[in-house]
């Protein structure tokens, strides 16, 4: 049974509509990133998704008593606040220490339960707040742009720990991409969105359809930039020797010019 199935949507602010006819579904395990300009409605989707803005027309259905995590792009907190990241983690109150301590760990940072928030830098208010979404265990994750305001490599070690979330939990992940041309290239799905669905499936099909070069061109040859790992070269190598790939493997991080 799919996760969430969003069947023809439509969602309009006053008397502009921002999405139009959108289908799709999430599948358990996957991780899927969404791609598009400003302007998409790729947050528009995901507010609908998570019930913050209701479709005018079409209907989006959850699996029954499905566990959400939700990472937003970012939160503003006063500096002048005492709290550390356990308390906040710890709100609104029910929330054991030992499941705030496996949720950071998880999250990639074990050492900040005693830290001031105010105190955080970009990156680790980044983790903290996936931490958040990661305590009651949710089968899927959604992701809104959230390594906005990171450097490249704060963006690709905070990619390379949604891989392991998934790995170690099985959850699902909806992923914003903010950089149009980076996706992760852990993706199983990625979905071109500009007020509709205007292509999908995998990273390399993307790439090559007519309608996400029409949107952001040829400036990277018309090719996704994906976060590798190390490792990955050898793999990327075998696997374009077997299937016939005409394009030579990526290695680490390749941004978009």
């Amino acid at each position: 049974m799919s996760l969430v199935t969003v069947d023809d949507i439509s969602v309009g602010y006053e008397a502009e509509t921002v999405l139009a006819h959108v289908s799709l579904a999430i599948e358990p395990g996957e991780i899927v990133t969404i791609v598009g300009p400003n302007g998409s409605g790729k947050t528009t989707l995901l507010r609908a998704l998570i019930g913050a803005v209701r479709p005018a027309s079409g209907r989006i259905t959850h699996k029954p008593a499905l566990r959400i995590g939700y990472v937003p792009q970012k939160l503003h907190i006063d500096p002048t606040l005492p709290i550390t990241v356990e308390r906040f983690l710890r709100l609104p109150g029910g929330i054991a220490r030992d499941a705030c301590a496996g949720a950071l760990a998880r999250a990639g940072v074990p050492d900040l339960s005693r830290r001031q928030m105010s105190a955080l830098s970009g990156g680790q208010m980044q983790r903290v707040l996936l931490a958040r979404a990661l305590i009651n265990e949710p089968e899927i994750l959604l992701l809104d742009e959230a390594t906005q305001g990171l450097d490249q490599p704060g963006s690709a070690a905070f990619y390379r720990q949604i891989e392991e979330v998934r790995k170690d939990t099985g959850c699902a992940v909806l992923m914003i991409s903010h950089e149009l041309h980076v996706v992760m290239s852990a993706s199983d799905r990625v979905i071109c969105l500009n007020g509709h669905v205007c292509c999908e499936g995998t990273p390399e099909i993307v790439s090559a359809a007519p309608e996400y070069r029409a949107l952001f061109g040829s400036g990277t040859g018309g090719a996704l930039a994906l976060y590798r790992h190390d490792h990955d070269h050898a793999h990327d190598e075998s696997c374009n020797h077997d299937h016939g790939h005409d394009h030579p493997p990526q290695t680490k991080t390749e941004a978009a010019e």
